[in-house]
């Protein structure tokens, strides 16, 4: 199956209004154009292809998991000139039509059955190659979730507990999968052991900050300089309680992953197709077209979401008043992935909890309009890409009765922004480059 390359291009216009005066028409219009160009840019559609290796003597195995994996799938049939069977795994819902590589939906971001039963299938598939085989390894976010594989003494439901404790404490995406890494068969380098003597290919799409390939779905086929150590230390700085036996297994260093400089990894290679910039690039571009100075600040920002609002809400009133760091009109891009610790029992996630604090640090500033999304199209555990904040956003919720603090300290992004009709929703996106955030200052300057 072959999908279409494209953006969508929503119509904006910018016109000036007098001397020194920019108007923007409708900036939700454009700042949602802004969101579906990063996507596009991550499409394995449009990126893929251009990576393949040139067919092996022998045989050619897919395998794969992510959020993008049955994409990337596609995307390989489309563009593979010879014989090949494989095995992909991918959230819920983000399934494609596929002749030859099979395709398992699993749970995110909380492992099931069904990710495990893809795990033993997968690694099924690479058993007895020859270095005359070649394996095209698909991975992308979700990856971690979506192939648990217990170490000997954990079961499905050890790695379920461990994986809800984790989402709840407020962890780095990069210290949450060292811990996963270090519990699983097949992460941390071990698939890539499985696929030996064979040719290895792994190609990525980054949803981590700073596009670690032992980062993105836990490195199944990427040697881990971390160690269970790290991943003890980890677990006691959160203070997160685990099954005994997970403790046991770190504390003894069973757990212990491929490292650096292993030789059954030199026939591996990895080759990153789309990463969090190349998405932001792809906004700041269109921005430009549309006539708009933009300015990227970062891909990967972290931090607790509601203190990323409050900065970035700083920023936004210092260049609406003072017309510092940068001249508005201007718009501000930014990715990465900025953590949630759960506090209330709303529906929230980590997008939608960044825009609710920065519209109550902007509190309701008029020339300064926000979204925020995550590119998979699912933020926390709602199918709800993200949302929209304008200047009106405090107000409308007031007069519905809404306490945008209150909403807040519940989690309850998603309950706010969806009682304002102000939901992002793209359905799944079939990619996965971490979290998009653009904020458009209108006002100028004061003098």
């Amino acid at each position: 199956m072959v999908r279409a390359c494209r953006a969508q291009d929503r119509e904006t216009k910018i016109k000036k209004a007098g001397p020194g005066d920019t108007m923007i028409d409708e900036p939700r219009a454009l700042l949602r154009s802004l969101f579906d160009a990063a996507i596009a840019a991550a499409d394995p559609a449009c990126v893929l292809a251009r990576h393949l290796p040139p067919p092996p003597k022998g045989r050619t195995i897919v395998i794969g998991a992510g959020k993008a994996a049955a994409a990337m799938a596609a995307a390989v049939e489309a563009a593979w000139p010879v014989d090949y069977s494989g095995l992909v795994v991918t959230r819920y819902g983000h399934s494609l039509p596929t002749q030859k590589i099979e395709v398992i939906e699993a749970a995110h971001p909380v492992p099931d059955a069904a990710g495990l039963d893809g795990a033993q299938k997968i690694l099924a598939k690479v058993a007895g190659l020859t270095e005359d085989d070649l394996v095209l390894c698909l991975m992308s976010g979700g990856a971690s979730a979506l192939l648990p594989l217990p170490l000997d003494g954990l079961d499905l439901a050890d790695e379920q507990a461990v994986s809800r404790a984790l989402l709840k404490c407020g962890a780095t995406i990069s210290e949450m999968n060292c811990v996963r890494r270090h519990l699983s068969a097949i992460k941390g380098g071990r698939l890539a052991l499985a696929c030996h003597p064979a040719r290895l290919v792994t190609f990525l799409i980054s949803d981590v900050p700073g596009d670690d390939p032992t980062d993105i779905g836990s490195g199944p086929t990427i040697a881990d300089p971390t160690t269970c150590a790290d991943a003890l230390a980890i677990i006691d700085r959160y203070g997160i309680a685990v099954p005994d036996n997970v403790r046991v297994i770190l504390a003894s260093g069973r757990g212990e992953t491929v490292k650096p400089g292993d030789p059954r990894l030199a026939n591996s290679e990895v080759r990153m197709i789309a990463t969090p910039q190349m998405a932001l690039d792809a906004a700041a571009a269109l921005a430009r077209q549309k006539g708009i100075a933009v300015h990227v600040l970062s891909d990967r920002i972290e931090g607790e979401s509601r203190d990323v609002g409050k900065v970035m809400a700083a920023i936004a009133l210092q260049i609406a008043r003072r017309g510092e760091p940068f001249a508005a009109p201007c718009i501000l891009l930014s990715g990465g992935e900025t953590t949630v610790t759960v506090r209330g029992k709303g529906r929230g996630g980590r997008n939608v909890e960044f825009l609710l604090a920065l519209a109550l640090a902007l509190d309701g500033h008029s020339g300064i309009h926000a979204l925020a999304g995550d590119t998979d199209g699912v933020d926390g555990l709602e199918e709800i890409a993200g949302a929209y904040v304008g200047p009106d956003s405090l107000a409308r919720a007031w007069a519905k009765g809404i306490k945008p603090k209150d909403s807040l300290d519940n989690n309850d992004g998603h309950g706010f922004f969806e009682a304002l009709g102000d939901s992002v929703v793209t359905g799944p996106t079939l990619t996965n480059v971490n979290d998009f955030r653009a904020i458009l200052i209108t006002a100028e300057a004061q003098t």
